[in-house]
């Protein structure tokens, strides 16, 4: 299909969208749940726009992340990365990362692999993004379908989540927020022409 042509079905689509309703941070299943954790990255400020290398017209790299303000007695950090603006009616998930370990203060550029198979270096693994695989999905939003936000929600916990397997958002949610203390959230976005 040629690139006219996905920009015209892009343009057709540009109102089908997910919406922020639909996050993970605002699903009753996390009422209650506190935010005030501190989420930045020197790559990009809140509500900017990523730079390309953090997109799938660029490296692709994860980009870096900072965090601070975390509540007491967390012990481990679930980030889970939602574009709410893609034309399904559930976001798409980008990145599923669990097991990530507090005092580390953040994550570097491209921390987050492509494809992960058990635990990454740093000591962290990943869930299931979109795509079905362990691994972090670039942005890559239909041309001409207008912006997208890509929302990365930070989750403090007390303990480790209990996954025997690789989760997906639905399963690794409702088994964390028993442990959950608090949360913080850190939005970029993304468009083509």
């Amino acid at each position: 299909m040629d690139s006219e042509r996905i920009r015209q079905i892009g343009q057709r689509l540009q109102w089908v969208r997910a919406g922020s309703a639909a996050l993970a941070v605002n699903r009753r299943l996390l009422a209650g749940v506190p935010g005030g954790i501190g989420l930045s990255s020197p790559g990009f400020t809140q509500g900017g726009a990523l730079p390309a290398r953090y997109t799938a017209d660029g490296a692709g790299l994860s980009p870096p992340l900072r965090w601070e303000r975390l509540p007491e007695g967390t012990v481990s950090l679930l980030l889970l990365v939602e574009d709410p603006d893609a034309p399904f009616p559930v976001p798409l998930v980008h990145a599923l990362a669990y097991d990530i370990a507090p005092g580390r203060g953040g994550l570097e550029e491209g921390a987050l692999p492509v494809r992960l198979r058990g635990h990454a270096p740093e000591g962290f693994a990943m869930g299931r993004n979109f795509l079905g695989r362990t691994g972090w999905t670039p942005p890559a939003p239909p041309p001409g379908h207008g912006p997208h936000q890509y929302v990365f929600q930070l989750f403090a916990l007390s303990a480790p989540p209990p996954f025997a397997w690789p989760p997906g958002r639905r399963f690794a949610l409702a088994t964390a927020r028993a442990s959950m203390l608090g949360l913080g959230t850190l939005t970029g976005s993304c468009q083509r022409a």
